[in-house]
């Protein structure tokens, strides 16, 4: 069951970074293309993907992470790594609700008419910052899961003294 859990965890997660990575592409886009169709159709797919692919990727990303952390010797409070994550994650789950503002602003913007060059200049880039940043955080997060720097809590520590030694078998 474990590991079941952390599969869906670590597909969710993949899945989320993956997705940001093509709303960053289709941002990039939807800024520098001169073809009135491609800068449409970017802004268009990047809220499809963010509200049907992205928000319930972190969702599922959040939920199982916190799963995961209760069902391991790792802990959600035993470890600043795992600490660290979950607030990368949270942190990154709470800003990609506020980003999908902009983005459903563009969408809408470009289904009535086609964004003439400079239009929504400002907008257009904060998605790509936006969409940069989270690329940024979320592969920070996967490098705390790989590389698990030590650390422990005062909570672990305490927990870890509280937790009685195996004992040795007797003969």
């Amino acid at each position: 069951m474990r590991k079941a859990a952390l599969t869906v965890h670590v597909t969710a997660s993949l899945g989320w970074l993956g997705a940001v990575a093509a709303f960053l592409a289709l941002a990039v886009a939807g800024l520098v293309s001169s073809a009135p169709q491609t800068v449409r159709g970017a802004y268009v797919a990047m809220e499809l993907t963010g509200w049907a692919v992205i928000v319930p990727l972190a969702g599922l990303t959040l939920v199982t992470g916190v799963v995961q952390s209760l069902g391991t010797v790792w802990g959600l409070w035993r470890h600043y790594w795992v600490i660290a994550k979950l607030l990368i994650t949270v942190l990154a789950t709470v800003l990609l609700l506020v980003h999908m503002q902009p983005a459903g602003h563009l969408a809408d913007a470009a289904a009535r008419a086609s964004l003439a060059g400079g239009e929504l200049e400002g907008m257009r880039i904060q998605l790509i910052a936006d969409a940069a940043a989270a690329v940024v955080a979320l592969v920070t997060a996967a490098a705390l899961s790989v590389f698990k720097p030590r650390g422990m809590t005062r909570y672990g520590r305490r927990r870890q003294r509280e937790r009685p030694l195996p004992r040795p078998a007797t003969p």
